[in-house]
């Protein structure tokens, strides 16, 4: 069965080597599995449940979530700010939770992998992602990480796309995850 991974990037830098992770994750993702980076959440709104009315939703929200609800599972691309889970993918993970009690996350399942500069990798960041999402009603895999230390070094000339022992480990995540994704859909 073929399975929509939505691939949510939690830094908005340009050369983010979190958003060449999620390149990575698109290019070499494995038979069956539909990676969709998806872009915009910069334009998000920070929650705020005022505007969270049914038909005035604002469009960049409302476009993630037709977007999450789209997805069979969800790969978090996660850099660590100050020692936690950056703001756009908090915020992310704050407008799929609602309407409460019909979020989009709805038990799929979600992975969090990421790279930080740190030596290591933001484990913390994604960590805080795991409980967040989780807490909002996505199944996190806990056996699905890939946490990449020294980014600035390790990327510094090479994509992540063209590192044979990232993409292996990468590929093994998202198989990971398309696995679980055809088990909850067959259960």
């Amino acid at each position: 069965m073929s399975v929509r991974i939505l691939a949510l990037v939690g830094s908005l830098r340009a050369g983010s080597h979190n958003r060449q992770l999620a390149e990575a994750a698109v290019k070499h993702a494995p038979a069956g599995a539909d990676v969709v980076l998806f872009e915009g959440l910069a334009d998000i709104p920070f929650y705020n449940e005022d505007i969270d009315v049914e038909g005035t939703v604002p469009a960049a929200a409302a476009k993630l979530r037709e977007a999450a609800r789209a997805a069979d599972a969800f790969l978090f691309f996660s850099p660590e700010y100050n020692g936690t889970i950056p703001a756009v993918l908090k915020n992310a993970i704050d407008w799929l939770s609602r309407p409460y009690g019909a979020g989009a996350f709805d038990g799929k399942p979600v992975a969090v992998v990421g790279t930080a500069f740190g030596q290591y990798g933001g484990v913390w960041a994604q960590d805080e992602a795991r409980k967040a999402v989780g807490i909002a009603g996505g199944k996190v895999i806990e056996d699905l990480k890939l946490s990449i230390p020294s980014s600035v070094v390790r990327f510094a000339e090479t994509h992540p796309a063209d590192d044979a022992e990232i993409v292996t480990q990468l590929t093994e995540v998202v198989t990971g995850l398309h696995g679980h994704a055809n088990a909850a859909a067959a259960a």
